[in-house]
């Protein structure tokens, strides 16, 4: 058994879950501490985190790690979320934090955020795969943006963040100067604007029967006997009746029924608006409200990652989803992305002594290959750097700023000649790590484009053989692979140069 501590260094709340993980008992919450600090309103308002606020965020992070001790803590994961990550002085707040707490907080991108979330819905088991049986939307609804997830027969079909949080919008309505009466009103255009395109864009005939929301505040109050709101799942009419309760009475009165802080109200009132006018865009019948945080994601993907428990749910195969939808986005052929991955892979599995990567790696090269040609869309010229800017611009659930740093590279050297370290570092700030990864894969791709050069797919069935140095790639012998082999060479060199091991075609007798 594992004693777990999650952090979540949110924009409106620095909360603290701590867990006992074991492979027989699964994960079990056994303390909550939270803390309210308004972290978002400084970083949204100004840019920047003031140094009055990084005073309190240490002095309760140091509480925090008294409490880690006392529970004896094994491991622990902090993460911040946006209201540090779109702060100018990012760098010098996290490296004050942990100079003066031994905390370290890493900070997500939006992708990883709303992943782990996703996670920690999925963590419930057998309730969620049922759900998402149907058309579902997940709506993570956070200070600074929302992000809405659409799922149809299990699968993640797309994924669309919107800068519509809850206390962006706050913020909005305070430079409005407007009477109370009109809030509601002008939330409503807000927002409505926003769906508006989401609709049309991503919905068009798609039946979307449930939601479910991840939120503070919503989900604080399900099942504190509100009207309507009385059970984790309800009509979604009931969000109507929840609202008009909200609406009709006092923040004291609110704050007293709820058992919530005062100045949280107001959050609470915007949330369920949110949640109120997706739900009628997409005329669902369903909301869940399961209550799961940020910090029950963390937990679960530390107890995944230590093998304390075997997953539910294929999360791999929603990444490959999500780049499979992109690619249709942009009129990518299907057909030609699975023989490119086909053979990337088996080239990939066969260098494994060579290249020294992992599965991590593995992945990212199997969504280079679906988004091989993306840029096409844009221009047949300027294929390489129209595909990088396509999925640089394009958010990948699952996938860190890094990796789709990578990926995006990936693509666009399969096109262009490559760049090497001095000449790719001017324009963006990689690792050696990452550099290798990119130059690893890239010669990869390269040579599964080049076997395929024709779209004709001849070489969907294709055995791979390493050998002392040389890489023999066999193929069957009754295909005219003239073509192929003529093009061959030059994708071949550069395989060599980063192996130091010759690609070779063979054709079966």
């Amino acid at each position: 058994m594992k004693t777990f501590a999650a952090i979540d260094v949110g924009s409106y709340e620095l909360a603290m879950k701590i867990f006992e993980i074991s492979g027989k008992n699964g994960i079990k919450e056994i303390d909550y501490i939270r803390h309210r600090i308004d972290l978002g309103t400084d970083t949204f308002a100004t840019g920047k985190i003031s140094n009055e606020r990084v005073d309190e965020l240490c002095r309760v992070l140091r509480d925090y790690g008294e409490i880690m001790k006392s529970y004896r803590v094994d491991s622990y994961k902090a993460y911040g979320t946006s209201a540090i990550r779109e702060t100018d002085n990012r760098m010098i707040v996290l490296d004050q934090i942990a100079q003066r707490t031994g905390i370290t907080i890493d900070v997500l991108s939006n992708s990883e955020q709303r992943f782990l979330n996703y996670k920690s819905i999925a963590s419930i088991g057998d309730a969620f795969n049922r759900i998402i049986e149907k058309g579902t939307a997940i709506v993570d609804i956070g200070g600074g943006s929302i992000q809405v997830s659409l799922f149809d027969k299990d699968t993640l079909v797309t994924t669309q963040n919107m800068r519509l949080g809850v206390l962006r919008l706050q913020d909005r309505l305070s430079r409005l100067n407007i009477r109370p009466e009109q809030k509601e009103g002008m939330l409503d255009e807000i927002i409505s604007s926003q769906l508006a395109v989401f609709k049309k864009l991503y919905l068009k005939d798609r039946v979307i029967e449930n939601i479910i929301v991840v939120d503070d505040y919503v989900s604080a109050v399900v099942g504190k006997n509100v009207a309507g709101l009385e059970q984790t799942s309800v009509e979604a009419s009931a969000m109507d009746k929840f609202l008009q309760r909200v609406r009709t009475k006092s923040v004291q009165e609110v704050s007293r029924i709820l058992g919530m802080p005062e100045e949280n109200v107001s959050l609470l009132f915007i949330s369920g608006v949110l949640i109120n006018r997706i739900s009628k865009v997409m005329d669902a019948k369903l909301i869940w409200v399961p209550g799961m945080t940020l910090c029950d994601g963390i937990a679960y993907e530390y107890a995944e990652q230590s093998k304390l428990i075997k997953p539910d749910h294929d999360f791999e195969q929603d990444i490959i989803a999500c780049a499979q939808n992109i690619s249709k986005r942009y009129m990518g052929s299907r057909r030609r992305g699975e023989t490119l991955e086909k053979i990337a892979l088996t080239i990939y599995d066969s260098m494994k002594k060579v290249h020294g990567l992992g599965n991590r790696e593995r992945l990212l090269l199997r969504i280079a290959t679906l988004l091989h040609d993306c840029g096409k869309y844009i221009s047949l010229v300027n294929l390489g750097e129209c595909s990088y800017n396509i999925i640089m611009s394009t958010e990948i659930i699952g996938l860190s700023h890094v990796e789709r740093e990578i990926v995006a590279n990936i693509v666009k050297y399969n096109h262009m000649d490559f760049d090497y370290y001095e000449a790719m570092g001017r324009d963006i700030a990689l690792t050696r790590e990452n550099y290798l990864t990119i130059a690893k894969l890239t010669a990869i791709l390269k040579i599964a484009n080049g076997l395929d050069r024709s779209h004709k797919q001849k070489f969907r069935n294709i055995k791979t053989t390493l050998k002392e140095q040389q890489l023999i790639i066999t193929v069957d012998g009754s295909l005219d692979i003239t073509l192929e082999k003529g093009l061959f060479v030059k994708r071949a060199e550069f395989f060599e140069e980063v192996y130091s091991v010759r690609p070779i075609i063979r054709q079966r007798s």
